[in-house]
């Protein structure tokens, strides 16, 4: 008798039609093989070995370079239970709808089979795209088949079927783009993108919208997290988890380099925190995933040379330029651009060009293992005891460097409450303010309002809860100029959350006292500004209508009330 899983492959098989199956078995022969084929087909192109070993560089089509939030469905069974914050539609018509679309879409291909683990919770990609299993090789454990039993079925094609000898350096189906999650199946069905956080399905898909399902049947959290190890110069250590939207910072923070003597960050992830109470009472993080897909722009060896060391070898980069020695660039990686690049999408560039040489959201995927400040504890299957949690996001005005949640309740306010200037890693209007809570807002797998529920639920299973912050290195002076200066300084603040140091109590937290930050304008606190804030946040959260959690209300209008006094 086939088991479950032998029934979904030969099913898939027989709906899409491939010309070939390979089950893969995540060695390194595998990968190199399929690079291989990868550069035959004029996917990659292998960059200088002396230069950057065993590394290689793709470009996209400009349709297909980020997240397609609008292409993105919650398809519970109910509108009710995906919520106002997600995208919608009844499974029944999407699943038909979805056969359509897959039916014979990978004729002429190879259909890969990609076993993988995050933590407890196993998964099993179907693919056309050998892009998608080296990125997968990097960022997960691939398993052999036979230990897989209960899975996360994950469906994926790039849906275009392959009519020549030739095949399309980046094929997608731009029209047709989807990216579905099941809740009530578990599963996933992505169509017509390559880009890694519509095709990777390990990546937001599996480890934040079908994992923020199972975390609130099972008592845990799948939060988009980075975490990091931070210590002191006496040899304590303490861990913290960190939530900021895309492009704002994660990367940078999760591999701090210091500038203060004796403090040390050290990594255990950059993205994904799952979260689950301890025996002991603390809350406890896994970091399921074990690569970095980071944004290249930015990155360099002054602001992050932890992640310029990690991307040193061994990795893959999507959509930055390429130099004419075969290396690599992307804005902010020196201060002077080479004199003449092939831009991210295989055109000549020199820096009269009137456009950037590497795309904003330009990726780099490399094996987190390459980080030379990886905390020893990284891959410890019972995670690490967190200390605090902090949530951030793009903030020009009104939010201080650094606040202190007096409670669980205004702890879990300051995740709901968080606002962001919209960046590249989403398609879409650059320097927006959107709300998003969490930092979650395009991967929760449920109802927002119960999701702020759960997060309010996990107070009473923690006898030794974590404190709770906001920050925000993006604050700006009446000029538009940064009060802070961000990066290695960002460790000043981590001292201050590690030492608990004195704070002076507000409506909205506590904050450090008069001196502690310089300019004084990074911690101060305006009333007029906080009640417009409340005004907004108010109005967003009517969205969720009664589902919004009461005691939740209760806390948003005390806080009102303190703030018109």
């Amino acid at each position: 008798m086939k088991s479950n899983l032998e029934v979904w492959i030969s099913e898939v098989k027989a709906l899409c039609k491939p010309k070939n199956v390979r089950i893969c078995d995540g060695s390194s022969e595998e990968y190199d093989l399929l690079c291989e084929e990868l550069v035959n087909n004029r996917t990659f192109v292998p960059l200088n070995p002396k230069l950057r070993p065993h590394s290689f560089w793709c470009h996209s089509g400009p349709q297909d370079v980020a997240r397609s939030e609008e292409a993105t469905f919650i398809c519970s069974k109910t509108k009710d239970e995906a919520g106002p914050t997600n995208n919608w539609a009844d499974p029944a018509q999407m699943k038909e709808k979805l056969l359509s679309l897959f039916s014979g879409c990978m004729e002429g291909r190879t259909l890969y089979v990609i076993p993988f683990r995050m933590g407890h919770v196993f998964g099993v990609q179907i693919t056309d795209s050998a892009y998608v299993v080296v990125n997968m090789h990097i960022m997960t454990k691939i398993v052999p088949l036979s230990q897989i039993t209960q899975f996360v079925p994950c469906l994926h094609s790039v849906g275009v079927p392959l009519k020549g000898k030739n095949d399309i350096p980046w094929p997608c189906d731009p029209d047709h783009k989807l990216i579905v999650h099941f809740p009530e199946d578990l599963s996933i069905w992505s169509y017509g993108s390559g880009y890694g956080g519509n095709a990777l399905l390990s990546k937001k898909c599996l480890s934040l919208r079908i994992a923020s399902v199972l975390g609130r049947r099972e008592g845990w959290l799948a939060e988009h997290m980075l975490i990091l190890g931070l210590t002191s110069p006496s040899g304590v250590k303490k861990y913290m988890t960190a939530a900021f939207p895309s492009a704002c910072g994660k990367t940078n923070l999760a591999m701090l380099a210091s500038t203060l003597p004796g403090w040390k960050v050290s990594c255990v992830g950059d993205d994904i925190a799952w979260l689950r109470p301890g025996p002991d009472g603390r809350l406890w993080a896994i970091n399921p995933e074990c690569g970095l897909f980071g944004v290249a722009p930015g990155t360099s060896l002054k602001n992050n040379p932890s992640a310029f060391k990690a991307v040193s070898k061994n990795s893959i980069f999507t959509n930055t330029a390429l130099t004419d020695e075969g290396d690599v660039w992307w804005e902010g990686m020196t201060d002077k651009p080479p004199s003449h690049l092939l831009d991210w999408q295989g055109k000549s560039w020199d820096p009269t060009s009137n456009t950037k040489a590497a795309h904003p959201n330009a990726r780099f995927t490399t094996p987190l293992q390459q980080c030379p400040v990886l905390d020893e504890e990284w891959n410890n299957p019972e995670g690490v005891p967190i200390s605090a949690i902090l949530f951030g996001g793009r903030r020009s005005t009104t939010v201080p460097l650094v606040a202190e949640a007096k409670d669980w309740t205004q702890g879990v306010f300051f995740g709901a409450s968080m606002s962001s200037e919209t960046t590249a890693a989403a398609e879409g209007a650059v320097g927006k303010l959107r709300h998003d809570p969490f930092a979650m807002l395009p991967f929760c797998g449920y109802n927002m309002a119960d999701y702020f529920g759960h997060w309010l639920s996990m107070e009473e299973k923690l006898k030794n809860p974590p404190r709770i912050y906001q920050v925000n290195w993006f604050r700006k002076d009446n000029n538009g100029n940064f009060l802070w200066p961000g990066f290695g300084e960002n460790i000043h603040v981590l001292k201050w959350i590690f030492e608990h140091d004195t704070a002076a109590s507000t409506p909205i937290g506590n904050l450090p006292m008069p001196g502690a930050f310089k300019p004084a304008e990074l911690i101060s606190f305006d009333k007029a500004l906080y009640q417009k804030e409340m005004e907004d946040l108010q109005q967003y959260f009517a969205l969720f209508g009664d589902r919004f959690p009461k005691p939740f209300q209760k806390h948003i209008d005390q806080l009102c009330a303190q703030l018109s006094n």
